[in-house]
C-alpha cells in the first residue's frame, strides 16, 4: 500500500464519519419533529424563528411539488447519482475543505433520500422569517442546511482558494 492509497483511505474514512454523522443529526431531529408535532403546528423560537413540521415532496423550495408523484423517484434516483459521484470525488480529492464540501452534501442528500423512500416527501421544521416585511423562508431541515453549506463551501474554495 503506497502513501497515497493510505491518504485516500484516512480521507475517505473521516468523509465517512461526517456523512454519517450529518444523516444521524437529520433523522433523529426528523423523527421528532414528525412524532411530536402535529402537521404545520409551529412553536416560536425566536422573533423571526419557528420551529414547524410540514413536508416537502419537491426540491428546494417545493420545486415539482406537485407534479404528481413521479418526482419522488427521480430525486431519488438524482441523490443516488450525485452521491455516488461525491463520494468517489472524496477519494481522490485533496483539499480538505472539498472532501469536507462533498461529505456533507453526500450526508444531506441521503438523509432527504431517506425521507422519500420512507414518506414519499422530505420533513422539513425550520422556518425563517421577517414579519415587518412579510418574508418567509421555505421551511427546511439539517440535510438542507448541510446541502447548502456543502454547496456553498465549494463554491467559496472555487473562487477563493488558491491551488498550489
Amino acid at each position: 500500500m503506497t502513501t497515497g492509497d493510505v491518504s485516500a483511505n484516512r480521507s475517505r474514512t473521516g468523509a465517512v464519519a461526517l456523512i454519517v454523522f450529518v444523516i444521524t443529526i437529520d433523522q433523529l431531529t426528523k423523527f421528532y419533529f414528525h412524532t411530536q408535532f402535529a402537521y404545520l403546528e409551529r412553536v416560536n423560537v425566536l422573533p423571526f424563528f419557528d420551529w414547524i413540521l410540514t413536508y416537502n415532496t419537491g426540491a428546494a423550495f417545493s420545486f415539482l411539488a406537485r407534479a404528481g408523484g413521479w418526482q419522488r423517484w427521480f430525486f431519488i434516483a438524482l441523490a443516488a447519482v450525485v452521491s455516488v459521484w461525491c463520494f468517489r470525488w472524496i477519494g481522490r480529492e485533496t483539499d480538505r475543505r472539498v472532501r469536507l464540501a462533498l461529505a456533507l452534501i453526500v450526508g444531506g442528500a441521503i438523509g432527504n433520500v431517506i425521507d422519500r423512500i420512507w414518506l414519499g416527501k422530505v420533513i422539513d421544521f425550520v422556518l425563517l422569517y421577517w414579519t415587518p416585511w412579510d418574508f418567509y423562508y421555505p421551511a427546511f431541515n439539517v440535510a438542507d442546511s448541510a446541502i447548502t453549506l456543502g454547496a456553498a463551501l465549494m463554491i467559496w474554495s472555487a473562487i477563493f482558494v488558491k491551488k498550489t
